[in-house]
């Protein structure tokens, strides 16, 4: 089995939650998240960071979920590390990798020095979990530590259009005998700097369901997600948003994209 580290869980916002949300989603996350493509989004930022001259093969995965995220990364011949908040979505990764992979429990707030990483990259939207700003620095500062000398790192938000356009109508996926749904509880209106608040929701065609959860995020402009890597000294290279289709556009728009992408590396002392 590949080592396991547990992290401490600190309460505050956003963070038990977090980690109670998706262990309880765990199972089925998966199904949920079938139709997303994985290879051809890893493929696409592996171009935009060749252009800032990506190099190695060591990398550290931050949120990583189920595994979905590095399982490309697995297949190019890079040597992952990976660790998330949520111990059962570890599990359902280690299911896939065994001792392939080295992974960890851990709060990105607090994450701990696994290593020199040629990469970092947190994807999706696990940075929008954080719903302190200044959790997003520790964040930050925690990655940086991961880096080796001339390493990258890259940083996925949520830009506003998504909370727009998918927090405030409900999603639904039916797969596998269950039908799942992301139903928005976000009053008013969505604007920079909001929090936002769904529910998801397991409805079995037959047998047993899974307790509805509650997840909350926190939408980051792209002039604060750039105050917070300087923050942590770390130095915006290229910023892009994407949408479904996972082809890179400049500049991002922060009211159409579903993704926006950072790339950075640190501040040399």
């Amino acid at each position: 089995m590949a080592a396991t580290s547990e992290a401490t869980e600190t309460e505050g916002p956003g963070s038990g939650a977090a980690a109670r949300a998706y262990d309880a989603i765990a199972a089925v996350y998966d199904d949920f998240t079938f139709h997303h493509e994985y290879e051809q989004w890893t493929a696409n930022l592996l171009t935009a960071l060749r252009r800032h001259g990506l190099s190695g093969s060591r990398l550290l995965d931050v949120g990583c979920g189920t595994g979905k995220s590095f399982l490309p990364m697995l297949a190019r011949g890079w040597r992952v590390t990976a660790c998330d908040i949520s111990a059962a979505m570890i599990a359902r990764a280690r299911a896939k990798v065994g001792d392939e992979t080295e992974l960890h429990v851990a709060d990105m707030r607090k994450l701990p020095t696994f290593g020199e990483f040629d990469l970092v990259w947190t994807l999706g939207d696990a940075i929008n979990y954080l719903l302190d700003p200044a959790e997003v620095t520790e964040a930050l500062i925690g990655m940086r530590a991961n880096l080796t000398a001339g390493g990258l790192l890259l940083v996925g938000a949520r830009p506003l259009g998504y909370y727009r356009d998918y927090f405030m109508n409900s999603q639904r996926v039916e797969r596998d005998g269950l039908r799942m749904a992301l139903r928005p509880e976000t009053p008013g209106e969505i604007v920079a700097g909001s929090t936002c608040q769904a529910r998801f929701e397991v409805e079995p065609l037959s047998g047993e369901g899974v307790e509805p959860q509650v997840h909350r995020q926190r939408h980051y402009p792209e002039a604060e997600i750039l105050e917070r890597l300087a923050e942590a000294r770390l130095e915006c290279l290229e910023v892009f948003g994407h949408g479904a289709d996972t082809a890179q556009r400049q500049p991002l728009d922060d009211s159409a994209h579903a993704s926006a992408i950072y790339i950075a590396h640190a501040v040399q002392s």
